[in-house]
């Protein structure tokens, strides 16, 4: 965060630097890092403060390994992205999710889904003083809802370009973490907090499409880049985020890690075509429902846009 009278101008923000060793990102014999701003956005908490969206660099100038946003080596408006951003709500006391008693399981997964009422919706004060925050800051938020599981939300981000895309997906992040701290409550990226059990894991579903997509008109197209996908299994499950495979299961609306289908509607597949896009005459997008709530939305992009455009080659 900065506090100034620049105006909030992304050039006036200058190159910063820390200690590496202090975040795990560098040696304390060789502790520098840099951060070069690349997002600004007004901070919806402080009047004539801004929140400095920064990528990390080594000493040198390079990408630091950290940095997923130096995987996109070709970004532009024709890739669009829409990111369903799933978490959970964490009592700190319990280190349960919101809605849990401390012992034992609430009602079974049903009620809970775009819910409302007492019984079923939990921290909803949370979920939509972020969304004000979010509208206030300029994010393109597109919308919220309460998930299947209790204690468990989504908020929605799209995008033109990937790099944009995942700007916003950070900076979306960061301001749900400073909403639930002010009540005393934690955010859960793991993608399965509740182990081993019949409740659903978190993903972030990538929406995505190109303008060859956008206009095909050719169920082929579409054909011809899930193939695609299914051909670089490893190139996609290695960025979409850590402990994934207590995530994709096969259960709970997934498909299992190490295999790939897709089908029209089908939410247990790697890949849903949406029916939208059919009834568009096959025309628009496809989600890939694999990414992990706590995946780099750079190198999910950056992966997708890889793929996509060998399909289309």
């Amino acid at each position: 965060m900065v506090r100034s009278d620049f105006g909030g101008k992304l050039e006036d923000c200058p190159m910063w630097s820390f200690d590496g060793s202090s975040t795990e990102q560098a040696d304390g014999s060789d502790s520098d890092c840099l951060l070069k701003p690349v997002a600004i956005i007004p901070d919806p908490d402080r009047k004539n403060s801004y929140l400095v969206m920064t990528e990390v660099l080594n000493a040198d100038g390079t990408p630091h390994v950290s940095n997923g946003r130096a995987t996109i080596e070709e970004d532009d408006d024709d890739f669009w992205f829409g990111f369903e951003q799933e978490y959970f709500l964490i009592n700190i006391d319990t280190n349960l999710p919101l809605g849990f008693p401390e012992k034992g399981f609430p009602a079974p997964q049903g009620p809970y889904y775009c819910s409302v009422g007492g019984k079923n919706a939990y921290g909803r004060e949370i979920v939509e003083e972020h969304l004000d925050m979010c509208l206030e800051a300029g994010l393109n938020v597109e919308g919220i809802n309460a998930e299947v599981a209790a204690g468990q939300w989504e908020f929605q981000v799209f995008s033109k370009g990937a790099k944009n895309a995942g700007d916003e997906i950070w900076l979306s992040r960061y301001l749900i973490e400073r909403t639930a701290e002010k009540y005393g409550v934690a955010v859960d990226w793991h993608p399965k907090p509740l182990g081993d059990t019949d409740w659903n894991g978190s993903g972030m579903h990538a929406n995505f499409s190109n303008g060859a997509m956008r206009d095909a008109g050719s169920e082929d197209v579409f054909n011809k880049i899930c193939e695609e996908f299914g051909k670089n299994i490893q190139r996609h499950i290695s960025v979409y985020g850590a402990d994934n495979d207590k995530r994709l299961t096969g259960l709970h609306e997934t498909q299992s890690i190490d295999q790939f289908s897709y089908g029209v509607s089908d939410r247990g597949a790697s890949i849903r075509i949406p029916v939208g896009t059919i009834e568009d005459g096959w025309k628009g997008r496809l989600e890939d429902r694999r990414p992990a709530s706590n995946a780099d939305p750079y190198k999910v992009a950056a992966a997708i846009i890889m793929t996509t455009s060998e399909a289309l080659a």
